[in-house]
């Protein structure tokens, strides 16, 4: 699979603007600010139907402007495939697959499977658990429509749960039958959803240790970087309904809701110890990009199809000794399409001559 061609109306910085792909290698160079972020965000949105980079959908339209309209032109299983994507202020986005509407957004994801590797994945390691739950509910969701719509009713479930929370403390009432409701709910469908995340950790901690090993190379100091994944829910020694019961008086108290897999988490180590207060920014940025690799690994595995590539700045935080690693990485030829952003033009140019694969350069 890969992007053939990408026009760009109002997105971001770019009152227009039309490309056109190579099949295998784009670099993407050019100052800060010229906008390279912006299209690797506007494949990323092609795919995901969402920015990577702004929650905010408006504010993905270009200042003083109505709307936003992107389109891209793909090459999926031999066959070309249309894809346009567009938002007007105060409307609804609108998804569009070969002229025909999508009636959920939902529906398109897995279609066109791509993996990001920025700097804002450093998140990842420095931010709340809710990054790494969708980190994880997202690879899950690339082949399993039934557990994305049980992450997606499981959370509206939760969210009315602490309304009721809420009400009960303004109103100072309480109705425990009531409360039932919402708890059976998310005990149903709290343990199809961690019983998956479990068995997803366990099988892609396996993968990730590989990749992080090739990045590193057998001749590194492997044995001093020993990392792991480890996954942590409440539910691992707790039933639900247990959990709701010992936490009643907490959840009144604070009018939300306190356990359950909304609290789920993967724990990022290197030696027995958290990477990210003991793991330099080097180690840390191995870290996520063998994180990343793993993703389109398993995607690749559960699609049947290569993920677009994009890697955004991939070059800043590695060492001489890292970045040589992914240069071998990618001529072993099991990737596909891959776009890279970088502000140094040598450097980038440097980087191509020694890939053995076509390419394209775009100057911004």
């Amino acid at each position: 699979m890969h992007l053939k061609t990408l026009s760009l109306v109002n997105f971001k910085n770019f009152d227009a603007r039309f490309l056109e792909f190579d099949s295998k290698l784009n670099c993407i160079v050019g100052d800060n600010g010229t906008g390279k972020t912006n299209i690797i965000d506007a494949i990323y949105h092609l795919s995901y139907t969402k920015s990577y980079f702004n929650a905010v959908a408006t504010q993905n339209i270009q200042h003083e402007k109505d709307f936003f309209m992107m389109e891209g032109n793909f090459e999926r299983k031999n066959r070309s495939v249309i894809v346009n994507c567009s938002l007007k202020r105060g409307q609804k986005k609108v998804l569009k697959r070969d002229g025909k509407e999508y009636e959920k957004l939902s529906d398109h994801y897995g279609f066109l499977p791509v993996v990001i590797i920025s700097p804002a994945d450093t998140d990842l390691i420095r931010e709340g658990s809710e990054y790494r739950r969708k980190f994880i509910d997202g690879v899950i969701a690339m082949d399993d429509r039934d557990f994305l719509q049980d992450v997606i009713n499981y959370n509206q479930v939760l969210s009315q749960r602490n309304a009721l929370l809420k009400y009960f403390a303004a109103n100072r009432t309480f109705d425990q039958n009531n409360l039932e409701i919402y708890n059976d709910l998310l005990t149903q469908l709290g343990k199809k959803i961690f019983e998956k995340r479990k068995r997803f950790v366990q099988k892609f901690s396996l993968v990730f240790e590989d990749r992080y090993k090739q990045i590193l190379g057998s001749e590194s100091g492997w044995a001093q970087e020993k990392i792991s994944l480890k996954f942590r829910s409440q539910l691992e020694n707790h039933e639900m309904t247990d959990l709701f019961k010992k936490s009643l008086d907490r959840d009144k108290l604070l009018q939300f809701t306190t356990c359950g897999i909304h609290r789920d988490d993967l724990v990022f180590e290197m030696n027995g110890f958290p990477i990210k207060k003991f793991g330099s920014q080097g180690q840390q940025k191995s870290f996520l990009i063998a994180l990343k690799l793993a993703q389109f690994d398993f995607i690749k595995q559960l699609t049947d199809l290569n993920p677009i590539l994009l890697l955004d700045d991939i070059f800043d935080k590695l060492d001489d000794h890292r970045v040589s690693r992914l240069i071998e990485l990618v001529n072993e030829h099991n990737f596909g399409q891959i776009f890279i952003t970088d502000t140094h033009k040598e450097r980038t140019e440097s980087f191509v001559k020694t890939v053995n694969e076509q390419y394209k350069v775009f100057r911004l």
